[in-house]
């Protein structure tokens, strides 16, 4: 495909990260993409494949048709709805997992540290503290970069991963067992050692990778298959699992199924049906009340109580009764939440921006260097974080009074249980009695409880603890998310945007004198303010919020900071998974093109030179194209010779109503002569079988319309035509670019599996005596289908020919090259396409559009050339 080319642009709105051309490693290849090294730009990669959402209606699957009864058809809808209901409980499972052992290991490490602080206070010895917390946490972290080592992809969140995948993308790697436990492992350590992480982003990662491998009961990691379990055989339904799963891992983070679900629909999935949108909440459903059941259970003592919905709860937002000036929010309070919002959106798009630039610095100076320098590089930010976490809350922090308790007469059991979880977290280092060293109780604790005692702490926190707490934990964090651990980024926003909000809560109390501000609420929409100005999720993070509080009076002022925060980080930069999405140069497509696409036409961004296949081909044909081409499908074409008379007129190509100018066909042919020379790929013309170099051409008994005898039967759908002579440079444009009726499309994988299994007949015989695979047959090696290079076809005999016609798609998608940019664009998307051949109206095939022709940057390479030529 042609690559394009954008313009240089600035850090925040306009700036790509930029990278070196070269590729070294599989690993680097996940982030590193071709770049434009003068105008230091990343463009999409064109190693990226699409997901086929699109159903192949051929003859095995017919028959699969033809044989299932509608007892059959409800037998398999079961079965989904089982897959999808264990997909849930399993995700659930996985996030109590995670959530026991870093509650475990962080209150075993807390526990020791604190009792040596408090002995050594005393005795002078806190070097020897501080010593005992870097070695908790430099072992953990260690051993969550060594599982990045292991499996590349499991570093980070996984969002922009799954982003990608429901968005069409084959990511390598992104759902396979091995990723996810490294995942599981790699956040339990990276969490527990008290990087500035979050668990919710890699429990989304980790529901997608068992959406996608428990409904096939196989793993390419344990490289067999448990059991014989036929469904769900393809991208369809494997994407489907995968939405679900995605939506069941924020669900069991938050304890938000509905939200999980608009998290589905807004960030990732493409594709979307009712029945998808019910599975998917179902699924969401049971990972929240499989988490819920055990967690309340283990916590509490009380089996089937259902207290903890999530493994993040932000607890119950209510006033005391002994305060009647108190509310949650009011009308006035509206006008400060927009101006938060603004700065929310102010600070995430600061955040962005610095952590593309370190992202950025990654790719040139870490990433090409030894593996180890990245294990280095993580145990470096543990080091500096723990450093300044001990020395932050033995130095900086300020005592504070405790807030009274015997308000809580009248409050419910539920607020009482809160007020004694938050209590049970306040640090005293240092402190005389009834109080609390304020940076101590922020910084020596889980992020969890952090984010309690800023949501519910009725005593007050020192301006400047605030101011302090805010930088550091803004300035870490920023390092942190990008480095070689499992890493997500939900929590440590929550928590510094919590600060923020509640600052402002203090600043608006103490010197503006408004009484009747509930601390509470501003540390929660400062939250949300700066959560949505690094993410810039609206729909399914208003929803989030909303149930992780259980609070539904907080939905206008959430929605508006959530909107205000997003428009205003927009107008400088993309949110944080867009960025990342875009240093790994995926194609991404995004929701529908700009309004100026509407000038250019399909024909104007098509792929003109088509690698095809004939009906009936050659063996050693077939090897040579699959060798010599990197493509994932291809046209199956026969020539349409009676046009080629009226295939060149004067100085424009005419061929049945597409216009194409002469000067554009010159450069197809010396375009695709360069392509010939280099073996990247073979001319259309030069995908003739090479064994029939003496074979004369078969010339037409009679000159009978070709549409009728095929009405008529008197002849094969599809004739058995065979290359005149071997291919040549010295062959004119004609003969290059001979009309070509298009019959269907065929993938790779089609075609690698009829060689690997023998389908194919010998000359002397009718296509009939070819051997028929059934769907399962054809379906038996997915995901992986075997690589063309790796096979031993030396027993074929390169004469023999293969009939593709019962396995190619004879219906798949086209376009007209007349059809408007927006037109495929949306057919493309919609209909989650792979391939979109490009048909005139007579039935031949002039080009292809793939979603490498479809991304951002071609669209504007393209406008421009447009608008250049006109």
């Amino acid at each position: 495909m042609a690559g394009c080319r954008g313009s240089p642009c600035c850090c925040c709105r306009w700036c790509c990260c930029c990278g070196e051309r070269e590729t070294r490693t599989p690993e680097e290849l996940t982030i590193l993409g071709e770049t434009q090294e003068e105008e230091d730009e990343i463009l999409p990669r064109k190693d990226y494949e699409s997901l086929d959402y699109d159903r192949c209606v051929n003859d095995p699957y017919l028959e699969v048709l033809e044989t299932m009864d509608k007892k059959g058809g409800h037998k398999y809808e079961a079965v989904k709805w089982i897959m999808v209901f264990a997909t849930g409980v399993c995700t659930g499972l996985v996030g109590l997992f995670v959530d026991f052992f870093v509650r475990l290991f962080t209150q075993l490490k807390f526990g020791v540290v604190q009792t040596s602080v408090e002995e050594c206070s005393q005795k002078g010895c806190l070097a020897l503290s501080l010593l005992e917390l870097l070695g908790f946490n430099l072992t953990l972290v260690f051993l969550a970069s060594l599982l990045v080592l292991v499996e590349p992809v499991a570093a980070g969140s996984g969002i922009p991963e799954i982003k990608c995948y429901l968005n069409g993308v084959k990511v390598p790697g992104v759902v396979r067992l091995r990723t996810l436990l490294c995942k599981v492992f790699g956040v339990l350590f990276s969490t527990a050692g008290g990087l500035f992480v979050g668990k919710e982003g890699p429990m989304i990662h980790s529901g997608a990778v068992l959406g996608a491998g428990l409904p096939q009961f196989q793993s390419i990691s344990l490289r067999k298959t448990l059991f014989n379990f036929p469904y769900f055989r393809s991208d369809r339904d494997k994407r489907d699992f995968v939405s679900a799963g995605a939506a069941a891992g924020v669900a069991a983070a938050f304890g938000a199924p509905i939200g999980g679900t608009l998290f589905s629909l807004e960030e990732g999935s493409s594709f979307w049906n009712q029945g998808l949108t019910w599975k998917v909440l179902f699924c969401s459903m049971s990972a929240t009340f499989t988490l819920n059941f055990f967690r309340s259970g283990i916590q509490f003592g009380s089996w089937g109580s259902f207290q903890l919905p999530g493994l993040l709860n932000f607890g119950e937002f209510k006033c005391s009764d002994s305060d009647k000036k108190c509310h949650l929010w009011t009308a006035v309070d509206l006008g400060f939440f927009i101006v938060m919002g603004v700065l929310g959106g102010l600070l995430g798009a600061m955040f962005n921006c610095l952590n593309k630039r370190l992202a950025k610095y990654r790719v040139r100076n870490v990433l090409p260097k030894p593996k180890l320098v990245r294990v280095l590089e993580s145990l470096l930010v543990s080091l500096v974080t723990t450093v300044v976490v001990f020395v932050a809350s033995m130095v900086l922090g300020e005592c504070r009074q405790m807030s009274s308790s015997g308000q809580t007469g009248n409050d419910s059991f539920r607020l009482q249980a809160m007020s004694e979880d938050v209590n049970s977290s306040i640090k005293t280092f240092f402190c005389p009695n009834e109080t609390y060293n304020d940076m101590a109780t922020l910084f020596f604790n889980p992020q969890e409880s952090a984010i309690l005692q800023l949501f519910h702490q009725d005593g007050t926190f020192s301006p400047v603890t605030l101011v302090l707490f805010f930088v550091l934990y803004f300035l870490l964090a920023c390092w942190t998310y990008g480095i070689s651990v499992p890493s997500g980024l939900f929590v440590p926003s929550l928590l510094c945007g919590a600060a923020f909000g509640r600052l402002v809560a203090n600043v608006l109390k103490s010197y503006i004198g408004l009484g009747h501000i509930y601390s509470g609420t501003f540390a929660l929409i400062g939250a949300a303010a700066f959560l949505g100005g690094v993410v810039r999720m609206t729909i399914s993070l208003t929803v989030i919020l909303i149930e992780s509080t259980n609070e539904i009076t907080y939905g206008l002022p959430i929605m508006i900071t959530l909107m205000v925060a997003k428009w205003t980080g927009d107008f400088f930069n993309k949110g944080i998974y867009d960025i990342h999405v875009g240093l790994r140069g995926v194609p991404l497509l995004e929701w529908e093109t700009e309004v100026e696409m509407d000038k250019l036409r399909a024909s104007d961004i098509m792929e003109p030179n088509l690698t095809y296949v004939y009906p009936h081909t050659r063996i050693q044909s077939l090897v040579s194209i699959l060798r010599t081409t990197v493509h994932h499908a291809f046209p199956v074409v026969t020539e349409n010779r009676g046009n080629e008379k009226e295939f060149m007129k004067g100085n424009q190509l005419v061929s049945n109503n597409i216009r194409f100018k002469k000067s554009s066909i010159l450069t197809r042919a010396g375009e695709q002569r360069r392509r010939s020379q280099s073996m990247k790929s073979y001319p259309s013309s030069e995908l003739r079988n090479v064994c029939d170099e003496n074979v004369a051409p078969e010339e037409p008994a009679e000159k009978e319309d070709l549409l009728q005898q095929m009405l008529e039967r008197r002849y094969t759908p599809y004739p058995n035509l065979y290359p005149d002579q071997s291919p040549s440079e010295d062959w004119t444009m004609e003969e290059r670019f001979r009309p070509l009726t298009f019959h269907g499309l065929i993938l790779r994988s089609q075609l690698v599996t009829l060689l690997v299994r023998g389908v194919c007949y010998s000359e002397s015989q009718s296509s009939a005596s070819q051997p028929r695979l059934s769907y399962a047959e054809m379906a038996e090696d997915y995901p992986r289908c075997p690589d063309i290079h790796d096979l031993d076809l030396t027993l074929l005999n390169p004469r023999m020919i293969v009939d593709v016609t019962p396995y190619m798609n004879p219906s798949p998608f086209t376009v007209s090259p007349n059809a408007h940019v927006p037109q495929v664009f949306n057919l493309f998307r919609t209909m989650g396409l792979r391939h979109l051949p490009v048909v005139n109206a007579v039935g031949e095939v002039v080009g292809i559009i793939t979603r490498h022709n479809l991304t951002n940057e071609f669209l504007q390479a393209q406008l421009r050339q447009h608008c250049q030529t006109i």
